[in-house]
């Protein structure tokens, strides 16, 4: 083989000149979805990198930035490639891989291991690092120090913070780590990265102790992020969380300890952004924090590609154009999700509201603050206590005591590591739990973006303003047509009960 077939023979792969195509059109759309590798350079950027288009055979195409790294490359210092979204991919796909990268970003190897991160999954550490290495191009320890690195230039960034508390803060186990590990990404050191940023950031309380972080963090345009307030804004908690049309507030339990954050729409329509102003115990609990926050607000959602397949379908192109870029909101916390979910089913958002407030009241751990001063109890404190606090039909107070004993016990475990079946499985196989309520905690806990709740009665109402069909059945096999993103399409036809009705599409007036 000669040097000069090397770029024919890459670009008769329909992936890589997929991907090459994409590059050379400096598509903003794909920055985080793969990224770029130059070898005569050594670096690694963005898809949308202003630089000079490399030839096809200097280039090679990797999933992950630490795929990247275990090539030897580095971050490119131009176009920043980890300053962008999330891929979605990890929320598109159920396979092992994706579910990795969940729990990865979720802090779970800095917890626990490698050894903890393949029992989550269920497999032996051994063949979780074989499948990720042929998947991502990068074992778990690998994907896990990448995800600290980001972390890290995050923070050197966009705080403050002392550079030792930078490293603990991240997830390193070590100043010397973290300093190779930073040299070897972006060819600096910590503080040559710090003194790059543009301008100050607000000073940060030195310590462990309640330590005041803020950060911005990137969504993928179109956003709508005033959509995701208003939903969470309408279920808010009192002492628990706050909410405006642009902000949202709220008390967490995480893994080392609690904390409190705030959430604001901030950056441009062009380049959307959340600015989050954190308060936490313990520093290491930030990453997982940021993660949550991440998948709460659906960040890293492929908006473009979601709008344009389901504004293909005429009775949702209206809503559609209406709301670009909605988004389904997620979880801060998986078992908080799943009690909301089962005290607020077949009852109205505003009386769900009040029996939550009446049982975070009564059984609630309090935490130091004027308005946020609530943590949501645990399920140990709801199996203990709740037969006292819990109004309604005998059947659903068992249910809801019998989901908590199981929780607390760890009978049952919500993880975003598990894949869409077991979960689901998971929460049918207990008595008093049915396909909605499953159905609504997959959605939110898991991010799956193909779930449409065709027994949620609002939806059915939102289908009918927007002159689709309400039968469960039929609106089942029209949804058909939404594949992958019915999850979104539902948000369309929750929304539609709020705004003015949008005339039937009349398929007679359809011309070609």
């Amino acid at each position: 083989m000669t040097i000069s077939s090397v770029p024919a023979i890459r670009l008769a792969d329909p992936d890589f000149a997929e991907r090459y195509r994409i590059m050379c059109s400096r598509d903003t759309r794909f920055d985080g979805q793969f990224i770029t590798g130059v070898h005569t350079t050594g670096i690694y950027c963005r898809p949308s990198c202003p630089a000079t288009t490399p030839r096809p055979g200097n280039v090679t195409f990797y999933l992950t930035a630490a795929a990247a790294h275990e090539a030897g490359l580095r971050a490119c210092k131009r176009c920043l490639p980890d300053a962008v979204p999330g891929s979605p991919a990890w929320n598109m796909r159920d396979d092992l891989a994706a579910r990795s990268m969940r729990l990865i970003s979720d802090g779970v190897v800095e917890r626990d291991g490698v050894p903890g991160l393949a029992a989550r999954l269920g497999y032996t550490p051994r063949h979780l690092t074989r499948v990720l290495v042929a998947e991502l191009g990068a074992g778990p320890l690998a994907l896990a120090r990448a995800h600290r690195a980001q972390t890290a230039r995050l923070l050197l960034l966009d705080t403050d913070l002392p550079i030792t508390d930078v490293a603990f803060a991240a997830g390193f186990g070590s100043i010397r780590q973290f300093n190779d590990t930073v040299a070897a990404v972006y060819e600096r050191t910590p503080s040559q990265v710090r003194s790059s940023r543009r301008s100050p950031p607000e000073k940060a309380s030195p310590g462990i102790a309640e330590t005041r972080i803020t950060l911005q963090l990137p969504a993928r345009t179109p956003f709508d992020g005033a959509g995701v307030m208003r939903f969470l804004g309408t279920r808010a908690l009192p002492g628990i969380e706050t909410a405006t049309q642009t902000s949202y507030a709220r008390t967490v339990r995480l893994p080392h300890g609690t904390g409190t954050v705030e959430v604001t729409l901030s950056g441009t329509d062009a380049a959307p952004a959340l600015a989050c102003s954190i308060r936490l115990a313990n520093l290491t609990d930030l990453a997982p924090l940021v993660s949550r926050i991440r998948r709460l607000f659906d960040l890293d959602a492929d908006a473009q590609a979601i709008d344009r397949h389901l504004a293909a379908d005429p009775a949702l192109a209206v809503s559609v154009a209406q709301t670009p870029g909605i988004r389904v909101p997620g979880s801060m916390d998986a078992e908080e999700s799943l009690f909301r979910a089962l005290i607020g089913q077949q009852v109205s958002v505003a009386a769900a509201r009040t029996a939550l407030s009446r049982l975070a009241n009564a059984l609630g751990d309090q935490v130091p603050g004027p308005e946020l001063h609530l943590l949501f109890p645990t399920p140990a404190q709801i199996a203990e206590g709740g037969r006292a606090v819990l109004r309604g039909p005998g059947a659903r107070i068992e249910t809801i005591l019998r989901v908590a004993r199981a929780l607390a016990s760890g009978d049952l475990a919500l993880s975003p590591g598990q894949t869409r079946a077991e979960l689901q499985g998971s929460l049918l196989a207990l008595p008093g739990i049915g396909p909605w309520t499953a159905g609504y905690v997959a959605m939110r806990v898991l991010g799956s973006p193909d779930i449409l709740l065709t027994g949620d009665l609002a939806l059915r109402q939102g289908a009918g303003r927007l002159g689709l069909a309400v039968e469960p059945r039929i609106l089942v096999a029209r949804g058909a047509d939404w594949a992958p993103w019915r999850s979104y399409a539902g948000m369309h036809l929750w929304r539609a009960v709020r705004t003015p009705p949008i005339p039937a599409w009349d398929s007679s007036k359809q011309t070609d």
